[in-house]
């Protein structure tokens, strides 16, 4: 094992990542910051070269560090390019094995999606008007409710989509795969008021469902806008954006159905773990039902008060 100075080895890693893998200056910034850190922690206790770097070294600082505040995504990151620069040590010799292979940083605390209530919600797509811009915000708000669809989908949806006899709108999701989401009663009664509308605001030639002002396809910048202003205007607390509708559509159908793979599918997951984080919601639900309802909760929260 050759034992070079910890700053050329270092330096010899910074080349290889500029040159051959070629990232970008960000990147390989963070890097740098990143494998500074180790820098220090080795100085202090007088190590010279990475082939003196053990995994209980690694496990210490990562302990000091976390110690220090550094939060788990940013630990995560750090463990990440120190694995990456050993890796590189071994395939340059300096390394018989990968002192950090094995360990683990402080899970990544979930952050949870933001949601409506049911009477939040409703007060949202309740939008009133017989003009054309409030019949199509009706029907779109309407409909993103109803089918939790991605703003992406949303706005794809053609005519030809729509199936109002039997109910349900076919939409292209990730990876172009097609599928058929159920619409609701409520979202049904505001496309028959708005289609006749949008008829006499665009030609037979535009497929899409549904149109800007200009009598073309709407854009998703357009939708997010509109979202924005139908959020001041119904006197929301907070903005609604396109996302949290397609949350809110996922929170309550878990809390109706208690059927994570029926949500799973309506969303167009691939995967079921993407869909479980709903799941906390739904605990955060059952919380609030519990201390609203429960005996011996009311008690605790009224021996609180006092």
């Amino acid at each position: 094992m050759s034992a070079l100075p910890f700053q050329q080895e270092l330096n010899a890693f910074y080349t290889y990542l500029q040159t051959e893998r070629q990232l970008s200056d960000r990147t390989l910034e963070a890097y740098r910051r990143d494998l500074i850190k180790l820098q220090h922690f080795a100085a202090e206790r007088s190590i010279t070269s990475v082939n003196q770097l053990t995994t209980h070294d690694i496990r210490l600082n990562l302990t000091e560090l976390h110690r220090h505040g550094l939060s788990a995504k940013s630990l995560q990151r750090w463990l990440s390019g120190l694995r990456s620069f050993f890796r590189f040590g071994i395939g340059r010799g300096w390394l018989s094995n990968n002192p950090a292979d094995g360990l683990q940083t402080p899970k990544v605390s979930r952050k949870l999606p933001k949601t409506l209530d049911v009477d939040q919600a409703t007060q949202f797509v309740e939008i009133n008007g017989t003009d054309f811009i409030s019949l199509r915000d009706r029907a779109l708000v309407e409909l993103f409710y109803s089918s939790g669809l991605r703003l992406s989908e949303l706005v794809g949806i053609n005519l030809t989509d729509i199936d109002r006899i039997d109910g349900s709108v076919r939409v292209t999701g990730k990876g172009n795969k097609e599928r058929s989401l159920p619409v609701g009663s409520k979202a049904l009664t505001a496309l028959a008021a708005y289609l006749p509308v949008r008829a006499q605001h665009t030609d037979e030639a535009e497929t899409a469902l549904f149109i800007s002002s200009r009598g073309k396809r709407i854009s998703q910048r357009n939708v997010q806008q509109r979202l924005h202003q139908i959020s001041l205007k119904q006197g929301m607390t907070q903005p609604v954006h396109p996302h949290m509708l397609r949350h809110t559509f996922a929170s309550h159908m878990l809390e109706s159905s208690s059927d994570l793979r029926l949500v799973q599918e309506l969303l167009g997951h691939a995967n079921i773990s993407t869909t479980q984080i709903y799941t906390h919601l739904d605990f955060q639900h059952l919380a609030k039902v519990y201390d609203n309802a429960h005996p011996r909760a009311q008690k605790k929260n009224k021996d609180s008060s006092d």
